[in-house]
């Protein structure tokens, strides 16, 4: 079992111009080792938005058909790459959705210390809301920018003055629920629908 890294103190670092590749590469190489059942590998989060301030991790998105079938074959090759199961099994539900909680269900692995970089692997259905809100998130400030350096001030400013990765999520959260508020109204009016990006 994953250790718990939500106890650990957030770092949370300038953008590195070489992240955005680096996840596309990453992604790459884990649809490859994950086969079929890998419907798509997307780079999301923070390292894959240009200017974004991040944790050095990368988070990349696995969409399957069934997580469950999914979680017992990439059992053997994420253990081979250093990748170690977490018990965290739902993402947070947006504030006001009323959206029942079973449908942000995930499975998620992580990888620290490998000779390879830090990574955070959530595996989510096709279709599904939390799949879907990973690449809205990431998409909208892609077609955002003049909304990075914001969040990115926000960011540096947590990460200075809550004691561990925990409290950053649950104080961070509410305000992906902000961000999402102005993002969905943004993909009604421009007909956004998630499109592959590696």
């Amino acid at each position: 079992m994953a250790a718990d890294t939500t106890r650990t103190r957030p770092v949370v670092v300038p953008c590195d111009p070489a992240w955005r590749e680096r996840g596309a590469a990453l992604g790459r190489e884990l649809r490859s080792a994950l086969g079929p059942l890998a419907v798509r590998v997307e780079h999301i989060g923070s390292t894959s938005i240009p200017g974004m301030a991040a944790k050095p991790v990368y988070d990349l998105q696995v969409s399957v058909d069934d997580l469950d079938e999914a979680a017992r074959a990439f059992e053997v090759p994420l253990a081979e790459r250093g990748f170690e199961a977490s018990p965290y099994r739902q993402d947070h539900v947006p504030a006001g959705s009323g959206d029942d909680p079973a449908r942000w269900a995930k499975r998620f692995w992580t990888r620290r210390g490998h000779s390879g970089e830090d990574i955070n692997l959530h595996v989510r259905c096709t279709g599904s809301p939390n799949e879907r809100l990973a690449l809205l998130f990431r998409d909208w400030f892609l077609a955002h920018p003049e909304a990075v350096p914001a969040y990115a001030a926000f960011k540096l400013t947590l990460a200075d003055v809550v004691p561990d990765t925990g409290t950053y999520a649950d104080v961070k959260d509410p305000v992906v629920d902000l961000i999402v508020t102005v993002a969905e109204p943004w993909a009604a009016t421009t007909g956004w629908t998630p499109q592959p990006r590696i």
